[in-house]
């Protein structure tokens, strides 16, 4: 970890990234300690103002802050970004880890056959779906990307622990009667935290732009707004030749999903130990 921090830091384009990030995180926990954003939805001004010190990014349709609705909205990107990368990779890493242990077994062939069956549905119609099933419940948007994001993390730690497990140090605790259990999650999962941490950035970006476009399409953020929700608003504000809401949630959107591509890019060079040999 040490060596990659290092290699990281040397990284100019990772480093921007990782600033970008960090603002829109420090904005995120400011709308969430009740610093900043709390007035979304309040009707502060007249329909469509232009920017001014009142208003930075002027106001929408209702005469709301756009750019109070630009703050709420980083916090829920986030929100939503941390949940889902969280509990699809523990998912993921915990199925994934239990196939490569268990690889050529009844274990492996139900995650091979479950990640097959998710694999090939649709994602946003599988999204329709849950959402309809839970009658438009706040969390169905959480539960459809959670469900089928963890198959990719769960392939990729499949086959890492299949790797590790033919190593020495797996012998020497069979050897000495470690329990299965012990050795995938003590000795095993450990090795691959390099691993999990360059795909939960990029299971982040995904939760991000799949909620803006959830939202957008009317399956994602219901008590709330987010830029999924904005952009959907600009569609028709766009028409009337007022652009705020569209370039305020764009523009934000763009810029934290390259933030993130940059330093998903750079901890890939920065933990990939076959480059750093050479």
């Amino acid at each position: 970890m040490r060596d990659a921090w290092q290699r990281l830091k040397t990284d100019r384009h990772g480093m921007a990234g990782l600033c970008v990030v960090l603002i829109f995180l420090v904005a995120a926990i400011c709308v969430w300690a009740g610093v900043w954003g709390q007035g979304w939805s309040e009707v502060s001004g007249n329909r469509w103002e232009s920017m001014s010190s009142k208003h930075w990014f002027g106001t929408n349709l209702l005469g709301q802050d756009i750019f109070q609705r630009t703050l709420f909205s980083t916090a829920t990107a986030f929100e939503v970004g941390l949940v889902v990368t969280l509990c699809s990779t523990i998912l993921g890493a915990t199925l994934g880890a239990l196939a490569g242990w268990y690889s050529n077994s009844w274990v492996d062939e139900v995650v091979l056959w479950l990640k097959g069956v998710l694999d090939s549905i649709p994602f946003y119609l599988f999204a329709a779906a849950v959402a309809f099933a839970l009658q438009g419940h706040q969390g169905a948007m959480h539960l459809a990307m959670i469900i089928t994001f963890w198959t990719t993390t769960a392939r990729i730690i499949r086959g890492e622990v299949m790797r590790i497990k033919q190593r020495e140090f797996i012998d020497a605790a069979r050897a000495i009667g470690l329990p299965d259990v012990k050795i995938i999650f003590r000795h095993i999962l450990p090795n691959t935290l390099h691993i999990l941490l360059v795909q939960a950035s990029i299971v982040f970006v995904a939760a991000i732009n799949t909620e803006v476009i959830l939202s957008f399409l009317g399956l994602g953020i219901h008590d709330g707004v987010s830029w999924g929700l904005m952009l959907a608003e600009s569609s028709q504000e766009v028409l009337a030749g007022h652009f705020g809401n569209f370039v305020a949630a764009g523009t934000s959107l763009f810029i934290l999903l390259m933030g993130f591509n940059l330093l998903a890019d750079a901890l890939q060079d920065a933990f990939d130990t076959r480059r750093a040999i050479r």
